[in-house]
């Protein structure tokens, strides 16, 4: 068998060497921390075990689906979010291109003129000129060897990133996607309070009238007729600031949906009922965790900061690069890419930091305390995180108890409606107690308009806290 030569057996040592030392990465390897997110819900609420659809679209409401998805494709803080994703997938790609061999050409022509009296004396040697073209071509490359890992954990970091800036992009979608719906039923809620202080106004109209005419005759006394203008210029006082809720709720809802603001405007054309309540799709509090941006983006930001660490770590250590330049270099056409022209140089480097005065080290110790920082953060994101989901549920729940007594309460004043419409028209009560009734049950129908809005709000409330798809 043919034995390989002393200088090739020395070389792919070398080489089997290096190989080995770039397996080796300093600093520490990351792990994602374990926490304990408790057992079961606090509060004991029947409800679906998952949502694998949009949770607006179990509204079934064709107004909201077509503002929810021109929001999507129009809200300029989500294409701004999205530029920021393309930013971070740059910065990724750029620090894996540091693993790579660098390669470049170069090609000059160089026109030189010489001195006659400098230290070549061209004026006493023959047969040189003065003035000559210098051709040069020349091929680069050079070679970091990430020996010791700092390349590979920028890559790592990069990646940690990047996945950070995916997640705070869908907590942005999923933020912007409640606020616009609850602004949706704010609007609605407005329209129907607005509404209803306008039948109340007409109701003070008419008993303003009434008591004017009995005033008249001298069966009230002036007093009577006294407060019922102040109750009729009471209600139509209320009548401003409900327009102009109104008219900020409509402008509110064209900004999300990057439209000018007067956009909104013509949604005020028409008039939306408010949808009942949907049953919550609740699942298990363990799996809001998972599910969650916000805590996503802490992790990934903590990944980050871990992998920086060996970055500093790094620096330690020597650095070795490799470097090799081969061209064509002659100061005529016709000889400039022969074998007798060729260059040719290979330069390998190693650097290392042996003296810094401390610095790398204060580096190590930034980033150290930096992933201590984010470790921090990151558990007060998931205990939050998990706050905010209880309290949603509890709010909601609340809200839908509230809403319950109110129906019951906007059922009997309709009914007090209908009883003392008959009375008056028998004769046994007075068009005032008959007015008295009305306002009531005007009254019990607003409160229950609102606290149904109010509900929907906590049940949108619930469902960005339990971060189900949008």
């Amino acid at each position: 068998m043919k034995q390989m030569p002393t200088c090739s057996r020395t070389r792919m040592g070398l080489a089997l060497a290096f190989l080995s030392l770039s397996a080796c990465v300093v600093g520490p390897d990351y792990h994602p921390p374990k926490l304990d997110a408790g057992q079961g819900w606090a509060e004991q609420v029947a409800g679906a075990d998952g949502l694998s659809t949009p949770w607006w679209r179990s509204l079934h409401d064709a107004q909201i689906r077509t503002l929810v998805e021109r929001l999507l494709a129009d809200n300029p803080n989500v294409q701004a979010s999205r530029e920021r994703i393309r930013q971070a997938r740059a910065q990724r790609d750029a620090a894996h291109a540091g693993l790579w061999p660098q390669v470049a050409a170069s090609v000059s022509l160089d026109h030189l003129r010489q001195s006659e009296n400098g230290p070549l004396p061209l004026n006493k040697i023959p047969f040189i000129p003065r003035n000559e073209n210098l051709r040069d071509s020349e091929f680069d490359a050079s070679w970091d060897l990430d020996l010791f890992g700092a390349r590979r954990r920028a890559v790592e970091s990069a990646q940690a990133q990047q996945a950070a800036f995916v997640a705070e992009d869908e907590d942005l979608r999923k933020s912007l996607v409640a606020e616009l719906v609850r602004e949706i039923f704010y609007l609605r809620a407005q329209q129907a309070a607005l509404s209803a202080s306008q039948q109340e106004v007409t109701l003070r109209q008419r008993d303003l009238a009434a008591v004017q005419r009995q005033v008249a005759v001298g069966e009230l006394p002036r007093s009577a007729l006294d407060q019922a203008e102040y109750d009729e210029k009471e209600a139509a006082a209320v009548l401003p600031a409900e327009r102009a809720d109104l008219r900020g709720a409509a402008l509110a809802i064209a900004t999300l949906c990057g439209r000018r603001p007067e956009w909104g405007l013509s949604l005020l054309q028409t008039q939306e009922p408010l949808p009942p309540v949907p049953p919550v799709a609740l699942g298990q509090r363990v799996d809001v965790l998972a599910r969650r941006p916000d805590v996503r983006a802490a992790e990934r930001r903590l990944a980050a900061a871990t992998a920086d660490i060996g970055t500093a770590k790094a620096q330690w250590f020597p650095q070795l690069s490799l470097g090799a330049a081969v061209g064509y270099q002659s100061l005529q056409n016709n000889n400039w890419f022969s074998a007798s022209s060729q260059t040719g140089d290979i330069f390998p480097m190693l650097r290392w930091q042996i003296f810094s005065a401390g610095a790398i080290q204060a580096q190590v110790h930034l980033r150290q305390a930096r992933q201590r920082e984010l470790a921090r953060i990151y558990v007060a994101t998931v205990l939050s995180a998990l706050a905010d989901a209880e309290r949603r549920l509890f709010n909601e729940q609340q809200s839908l108890i509230a809403l319950q007594e109110q129906q019951q309460a906007w059922s009997a004043a309709q009914s007090a409606d209908r009883h003392a419409a008959h009375a008056l028209t028998v004769g046994e009560i007075a068009l005032q107690e008959r007015l008295d009734a009305a306002l009531l049950r005007c009254r019990a129908e607003a409160h229950m308009q609102s606290l149904q809005a109010a509900a929907l709000m906590d049940w949108v409330a619930l469902n960005k806290a339990l971060s189900w798809p949008i």
